[in-house]
């Protein structure tokens, strides 16, 4: 079946005069980045935090900013140099080729928050980072909605006790303490003007399409927050285009839609291959 499906989607997309890419967390793990499933693939990650008992859904908040700078920017900082010294792997180079020769253009929509698709050639300007991205700052309070670049921003963090050495990212306008400009848990701080106007530019993409045909690339968005794999759902049936959901452990598609139960990279060069 799994080889039925593959000639399917690899068909399916060569058809396609739209192509829109969605990811997850699953996407990144073929680039060697850690899996965050369940609390003991974070503690895999992050000894030091689990000495501390403090479980992934703990630590990304942005409380941590307020009660404990050095410990919130020892693990966002950690996060943020992983991210830049990690490729992005070979099939972000393939979905990147199947977007350009697709006549009515492609977005991304991705709860990745590590810049991964920019790094790959992907377009900023079609891209939906819906968690914010890890590349951008805020003010911790806020004092206002200003977003700036991380580019400049240099973390120095003990990986024996997992905290970030002074001077930690401080906000320009006031000087309280800087975080990134991440959705976190509890977040009633995060500054979302940046991933609005993302939404918008793809929501007016969408718009434009009219009866050209789209195609949902979905690959590792999981059921565990499942912002993505609702955004896919809600693309296929706006536009009427055909859901392809690459996922190793949660290939569940709606009627109608195609399931591929592989790994991303994997999956992406056997349709490759088909194409």
């Amino acid at each position: 079946m799994t080889d039925a499906s593959l000639e399917l989607a690899a068909r399916t997309i060569a058809e396609a005069d739209a192509l829109v890419v969605a990811a997850g967390a699953g996407m990144g793990v073929d680039s060697g980045l850690p899996d965050f499933r369940g609390d003991t693939g974070f503690w895999k990650a992050y000894p030091p935090l689990q000495k501390l008992g403090i479980r992934f859904v703990e630590m990304a908040n942005p409380s941590w900013f307020d009660r404990d700078p050095t410990l919130a920017w020892g693990f966002y900082g950690h996060r943020l140099e992983l991210y830049r010294q990690t490729e992005p792997h070979a099939g972000f180079g393939l979905l990147l080729e199947w977007c350009r020769q697709r006549p009515a253009g492609y977005f991304v929509f991705t709860s990745n928050v590590d810049g991964h698709f920019q790094r790959a050639g992907f377009e900023d300007s079609r891209v939906v980072e819906c968690h914010g991205s890890l590349n951008h700052l805020q003010c911790s309070n806020p004092c206002g909605d200003a977003i700036w670049s991380a580019n400049a921003t240099s973390i120095s963090v003990a990986e024996a006790t997992m905290r970030a050495g002074e001077p930690l990212p401080r906000c320009p306008t006031c000087d309280s303490t800087a975080r990134p400009n991440v959705l976190m848990f509890g977040d009633g701080r995060w500054v979302g003007e940046r991933t609005d106007d993302q939404q918008r530019r793809l929501e007016d993409w969408i718009s434009g399409l009219g009866s050209r045909k789209a195609v949902i690339v979905e690959c590792g968005a999981g059921m565990a927050v499942p912002t993505v794999r609702h955004a896919s759902e809600q693309i296929a049936r706006i536009t009427g285009g055909r859901l392809i959901r690459i996922n190793p452990r949660e290939a569940e598609v709606p009627r109608g839609q195609l399931s591929v139960p592989l790994g991303a990279l994997f999956a992406l060069e056997e349709m490759a291959k088909r194409m």
